[in-house]
Parts: structure tokens; sequence; C-alpha cells
């Protein structure tokens, strides 16, 4: 039998590869039992894959399309409203599911040793599920309005990287936080309602007014969201908003992930 020693890590340090390699296994199982519990023993099981989006669409549709009568670029709003909702419907639930990881876990958490940013990293995965079924959705409803994908879909891939880069990021960033401020189990359900609509979902980002443009730039969901629908409709390519994107991704990814390590130093005390 392998004796393993676990000694107390230093504060501020990077994950330990290796390790995080040796527990493959352990997140595969974990990720598995999620999908399971979320769509297995449910009545509708992962038709709410289908619906949560489809639901959402309608309501954009409406609202901005045919209420508002918002113009998006000469194509069919619920192509334009879908392709933003492939990336934000991904990121907002493990954004919610990721939040809330670490004390949903409490009891395996305080039972056993494993690296412990496994647990927001199975929702990250867990994610794909939904992330995949919107994106086929996606793909059946451009035939269906007769629209011809941009040739930038070639580069769908890449976003597809940044997409799950973005929402890893704000989960480990919220599970830590969550760990020490309980508070935040609440505050991210309405950072999340409050950020559909401060995110260009249903509406291009051009329609915001100049004044509001630098304050809404911030929101690094906006190149993310930009840059994934380039890749279906065309369009001008967003490079300020990518940039920024990108710039802010990376930084929340490195200080979130050393946040996270410095926190799992006494999550079992805090637990």
């Amino acid at each position: 039998m392998e004796i393993r020693i676990i000694e107390k890590s230093k504060p501020w340090r990077w994950i330990d590869i290796k390790e995080l390699l040796e527990y493959r296994e352990l997140l595969l199982l974990l990720t598995l039992r999620d999908i399971k519990i979320k769509y297995a023993y449910t009545m509708v099981g992962v038709a709410w894959a289908v619906i949560n989006p489809l639901f959402t669409l309608l309501i954009l549709t409406f609202v901005f399309g045919t209420v508002a009568k918002i113009q998006v670029l000469g194509v069919p709003h619920a192509i334009f409203t879908l392709s933003g909702l492939l990336a934000w419907n991904y990121i907002s639930t493990v954004m919610q599911e990721g939040g809330n990881s670490i004390v949903g876990a409490q009891n395996m958490i305080s039972k056993i040793y494993f690296p412990r940013i496994i647990i927001p990293l199975t929702k990250v995965l867990g994610g794909l599920i939904d992330f995949i079924v919107t994106f086929l959705f996606l793909l059946i409803l451009l035939p269906f309005y007769g629209f011809i994908p941009s040739s930038n879909i070639v580069y769908f891939p890449i976003f597809t990287l940044l997409i799950i880069l973005t929402g890893s990021s704000i989960a480990i960033w919220l599970s830590a936080l969550t760990i020490r401020f309980r508070d935040f189990q609440y505050v991210t359900p309405f950072i999340v309602r409050v950020g559909m609509y401060l995110t260009p979902i249903a509406y291009p980002a051009s329609l915001v007014p100049e004044k509001f443009k630098t304050i809404f730039s911030i929101n690094p969901l906006v190149g993310v969201i930009e840059g994934t629908r380039w890749c279906f409709i065309g369009g001008d390519f967003p490079l300020q908003e990518l940039i920024f994107s990108v710039m802010t991704v990376l930084f929340l990814m490195f200080s979130g992930v050393l946040f996270f390590r410095n926190a799992e130093r006494v999550i079992v005390d805090i637990l």
C-alpha cells in the first residue's frame, strides 16, 4: 500500500499539475456523477438541456426582436440571439454551479484528501453537455432559416476554448470566495440575472451609446460573445473587445487559482 504524506502547502502556490493528473479518474467520476444527478434522475432528463435555451431564446427573441424590433446585422433575430446564448448559457451555468460547488461537497472534503480544485472543475466539464446541446440546436436552426454560416466558423474551436477558460476562471474565483464569504451563494444568481442584460446576447454591442461603451466594455463576456457570434454570422471582427476579454480571463484564471490555493489551506477548518 502506498503511503502518502500530506504536508501543509505554502500560501499562494500554483496548481500541482502532476498531482492533478494523478486524480484525473476522480475528476471524471465526479463529473459523471454530477451529470447523472442533473439529468438521469429527473422526469424530463437531458431534455432540460434543450428546454432551457429554447425558452430563453423565445423570450429574448420576443422582447428584443418583436417588441423592441432591434436590428441585428441583417440576420434572423433567433440566430443572432442563440449564437450569443451559446456562450452565455455555459458560462452562467458554470458560474452558479461552480460557485456553490465547494460548499456542496463539504462532507466529502472533510473526510478524504484530493486536490480541492477538482470540485469546481467538475462543474466546468459537466456544463459542456448543455454547451454541446445548444450548439447542435444552433446548427439545426441555421438551415431552418435558410442561413449559411460564415466561413469564420473554422475559428469556432478557438473561441470554444476561450469560453471554457472564461467559465473556469470565474467558477474558481467564486468557489474560493464562497468558502470565506457564504453570501456569494446568494450574490451569484443576482450577478447572473443582471449580467444577462448587460451582455450583448440579444442585441449588438454597437447599439450601446458611446458615453457608456467604456463601462460596458469592462464586462469580459462582451468580447467572448461577440467573437463567438462573429464565427457564425460574420461582420466586423471585435478585436478591441477580444483583446480586453483575453487579458481579463488570463488575469482571472491566474489570480483565481492562487486565491483558491490559498483558501484551500484552511478549507476544512472553515467548512
